[in-house]
């Protein structure tokens, strides 16, 4: 099994790790209150999903 020769540098481990980033969860409008949610999930203030009501608010 290969085995490094040298440590990794601070450096070059940091220059790697910059490109890890985190991006803003997308948010969609509901169809029947028109507040902001997750997409793919139930509509927290009015308990719908895919024009469905799925809980009770």
């Amino acid at each position: 099994m290969p085995v490094p020769k040298r440590k990794t540098s601070r450096s070059n481990t940091r220059h790697r790790r910059s490109q890890w980033k985190t991006t803003a969860p997308t948010l969609v409008t509901c169809a029947r209150c028109k507040e902001k949610r997750l997409a793919h999930t139930a509509c927290p203030t009015c308990g719908t999903y895919a024009k469905r009501r799925v809980l009770d608010v």
